[in-house]
């Protein structure tokens, strides 16, 4: 596959976590790992960019074996720059917070069964009730509903298991979401964060920082949350397993994640 763009330092390439570096499983491959390495010791500027939080996805980057480099975190809600010489690893670029217990309030009037939670950045979450085993890392502090929002946050999580993402998009659609920016995973799944802010955001100001030139730019993902960042890069690149809505807002698609579709991409770059 050809990716349109070469290797070299002025490269900013964008990487999705789930379903793009590891499969949902968390499996990392170990071609996808060397692919990553080989590309970072090319020069380029390889960026993390997910919905995970910043707690979350800290583990992926250690099994990647990166230690410099931008994250960016929360669909794009909080930005990160690695750095092995302060005590957590990284130093916090930028945050983004909103307020969102109006949109909140109306969600939970049709999902009175449904699970929130908001992120506390690096540490984990405050919920109304435990989620589905594995779903959230970090610390975990249940808490009143009302509770969750006494302040501005950066990320707003409801998940609702007893529908399908298909029966969820169409609740979601049905309220209406106003002054928020938000995105349905692969489950009855949904992320709130302060309108405008995307990961497609997030990585224009990390290019700028870089001076990076918009035309140097790829990205590689395969979920909703990554249409943004797939039209904001010079090259998009859908995986395989991708739903047809995001391969549609790409330039080309590469293989599953299950057969390194990644590694693909990231070869064909730095050939």
């Amino acid at each position: 596959m050809d990716t349109g763009t070469g290797a070299g330092g002025e490269l900013l390439v964008c990487l999705d976590v789930d379903g793009t570096i590891v499969d949902h499983d968390e499996a990392l491959s170990d071609r996808v790992r060397e692919a990553v390495q080989r590309l970072a010791k090319s020069g380029a500027h390889v960026v993390v960019a997910t919905g995970r939080s910043l707690h979350g996805v800290l583990p992926v980057v250690q099994r990647l074996g990166l230690d410099s480099g931008y994250l960016v975190c929360s669909n794009g809600a909080a930005t990160v720059e690695l750095d092995t010489g302060v005590a957590e690893g990284y130093r916090v670029v930028s945050v983004h917070t909103f307020d969102p217990s109006a949109v909140a309030g109306a969600l939970r009037e049709d999902l009175p069964a449904g699970l929130f939670a908001v992120e506390v950045l690096g540490r984990g979450f405050k919920v109304t009730a435990p989620f589905p085993d594995g779903e959230l890392t970090g610390e975990l502090e249940v808490v009143p509903f009302e509770e969750l929002f006494a302040e501005p946050v950066l990320r707003v999580v409801v998940r609702s298991p007893e529908h399908t993402s298909a029966q969820f998009l169409q609740l979601v659609d049905k309220v209406g979401l106003h002054g928020v920016a938000y995105s349905v995973g692969w489950t009855a799944w949904l992320d709130l964060a302060p309108e405008g802010v995307t990961k497609a955001s997030a990585l224009e100001d990390v290019r700028e920082r870089l001076r990076v030139p918009p035309s140097a730019t790829v990205a590689v993902g395969d979920g909703r949350n990554d249409v943004e960042m797939l039209r904001w890069a010079a090259r998009g690149i859908a995986m395989g397993n991708a739903p047809q809505e995001v391969k549609d807002a790409a330039d080309a698609v590469t293989g599953d994640v299950r057969d390194d579709g990644l590694a693909d991409v990231l070869d064909d770059l730095l050939r």
